[in-house]
């Protein structure tokens, strides 16, 4: 028997087919998602809900008539929020993480500063609780709406007939205005709401069935399962994943609580301590587009990609290395921080420097979030660093980098789609535990 694990992304759908005794991945796909809709506002980022459902449903009856499968599990891109009527349906559309009306200021103030003196939390643009209420305050809310779910969330409801969400504390969370301690949404959450935040749960519990009668597990946050699939042993893994986005992520056997990282609920009464740069990865895609528009200058094409070149180029190790400060979109806390370079000379004004300066850079923010963990945590000394994501396997600079930042040892990450190995892998729980 076998357990198919499938992430609902924001770019992409992938699956895999996780071989229930070995844990073996014996099949994994990845498909174009749904894109985007059309918005008049330019910081709408809109999806057609019922369209990645579709995809996934797609993928689960086509696999599930080749492989005997045991069970489905469900994970994808956290923070957004798809409202839903009394049966279940989308009532409007998946309001993306991207999604920046919850920051636009009005009489002073935008609705994420709100819901943070509200809550007493720290409430950002893209959560689905603070799309929600801008929604509701500027009447853009479906009056169909009920209750409010995640994009992996909905898949569930609509691979089993639910017509009222359930979510695991790790996905719930990322809607915001939730207490990681007592695993559920704070009362002022779910008032602003208009009473229409989902039911949470932290257990491994299944949602329901599909029509043929294969249990689907309920979905769980896309962090989390990247962490559970990105290695054998997750609980000793320091996981820094670098794409478009970046993040370190370390397991805690406690709740810890601080302003310098994220806390959000895992597994077995475990929690994911997570920092997040918000330029990430993308800072390495903004240096190349810079690059590209030096090349046209020169009557080169600009349309072709420099990421090879690149990645030689910063191969080498510089001696009078720039400092380059990669927070290009700020910080979470502070937006309107700006990136910088400095210690610019005349022998390392150039190409090959900026390079390596900015993975440099990328690398520090990661490991600054991670000495905020260390320092809150009891020091331990049986980390194994590991990276995920294609920014880091691709880019064996940006390896050495990180090894020699963290100062430790890195290891790659041998699977490609953690995050649907990792749900299934927390579905593999459940069958094993008998539940």
């Amino acid at each position: 028997m076998a357990i198919l694990g499938i992430d609902l992304g924001t770019t992409t759908l992938s699956a895999v087919v996780l071989d229930e005794k070995t844990r073996a991945v014996i099949h994994s796909e990845t498909h174009r998602g749904a894109g985007f809709l059309a918005a008049n506002e330019s910081w709408a980022r809109l999806q057609d809900a019922d369209a990645l459902a579709a995809l996934g449903i797609a993928v689960y009856e086509r696999l599930s008539q080749t492989y005997p499968l045991s069970a489905v599990a469900l994970t994808g891109q956290m923070h957004g929020v798809v409202p839903v009527d009394e049966n279940g349906l989308a009532a409007g559309p998946l309001y993306t993480w991207q999604d920046g009306r919850g920051a636009l200021i009005e009489n002073g103030e935008s609705v994420c500063d709100v819901l943070s003196r509200e809550t007493g939390l720290s409430v950002a643009s893209g959560y689905g609780l603070a799309t929600h209420v801008y929604n509701l305050r500027h009447n853009l809310a479906d009056p169909r709406t009920r209750a409010l779910t995640t994009a992996a969330g909905y898949l569930g409801m609509r691979l089993t007939g639910r017509k009222r969400p359930l979510l695991h504390a790790s996905d719930a969370a990322s809607l915001g205005g939730y207490d990681v301690r007592a695993h559920r949404f704070l009362e002022a959450a779910v008032r602003l709401s208009g009473d229409a935040l989902p039911e949470s749960t932290d257990q491994a519990v299944w949602l329901g069935k599909t029509r043929d009668h294969v249990p689907v597990a309920v979905a769980i946050g896309d962090n989390q399962a990247s962490f559970l699939g990105a290695s054998d042993d997750w609980a000793r893994s320091l996981l820094v994943n670098v794409g478009t986005g970046s993040q370190v992520s370390l397991c805690a056997e406690k709740c810890v609580l601080s302003d310098a990282f994220d806390t959000r609920p895992f597994i077995g009464g475990r929690y994911l301590l997570v920092s997040s740069p918000l330029c990430g990865g993308k800072s390495y895609a903004l240096l190349e587009r810079f690059l590209r528009s030096c090349a046209a200058l020169a009557g080169c094409d600009e349309s072709k990609s420099l990421y090879g070149a690149m990645n030689a180029l910063a191969m080498a190790e510089p001696r009078d290395p720039l400092t380059v400060d990669t927070r290009f979109c700020g910080t979470r806390r502070d937006p309107a921080l700006r990136a910088s370079i400095t210690n610019l000379g005349a022998d390392n004004f150039d190409a090959a420097h900026l390079i390596r300066g900015v993975l440099t850079g990328m690398a520090r923010e990661l490991y600054d979030g991670y000495a905020a963990m260390r320092a809150a945590l009891p020091l331990r000394s049986d980390l194994v660093l590991t990276a995920s994501g294609n920014g880091a396997k691709r880019n064996p600079a940006l390896q050495s980098i990180l090894a020699q930042t963290f100062g430790l040892p890195l290891t790659l990450s041998p699977y490609d789609e953690e995050a649907a190995r990792g749900a299934a892998i927390f579905a593999l729980g459940l069958l094993e535990d008998g539940r």
